[in-house]
């Protein structure tokens, strides 16, 4: 069964800006090129990944962040959520849990380091926790 990830901006931002290849966001990111995970997103999703990954402050060379979101355009699978009704406390979040919750029961994980922005659910995990997911 495939598995699916939403990642969260500050996953993809972490991971970028890390120096350490072995951490937890990094790995993650890893497996994005591989095909253990199929990554799930929407045009929100995506418009938000494109106006931070761009920001001066970060410096990320515009050929890595084109690279990386063609991966996840080319490999991953754009969904269109339903509204979901929720209130979270940062609503800049919601497309990222609304997401989640069209592919959960096909083995579906939100993967954020804000983990405390979101319901308490299973599905909700840090970078570490979906690497234990996929034995990593």
């Amino acid at each position: 069964m495939p598995l699916y990830v939403v990642l969260d901006t500050n996953v993809l931002v972490s991971s970028l800006l890390s120096t350490n290849a072995d951490s937890a966001t990094v790995l993650v990111l890893k497996a994005l090129f591989s095909d253990k995970v199929t990554p799930i997103y929407s045009k929100a999703i995506l418009d938000e990944y494109i106006n931070v990954l761009h920001r001066a402050k970060f410096g990320f060379p515009h050929a890595t962040i084109d690279y990386l979101l063609q991966t996840i355009i080319n490999y991953g699978l754009c969904i269109d959520p339903s509204p979901s009704g929720c209130v979270l406390p940062d609503m800049k979040d919601l497309p990222f849990y609304e997401v989640v919750l069209e592919k959960k029961d096909d083995n579906a994980y939100l993967v954020t380091g804000n983990i405390r922005h979101f319901p308490k659910e299973p599905f909700v995990v840090t970078p570490r926790e979906f690497l234990t997911l996929i034995k990593l």
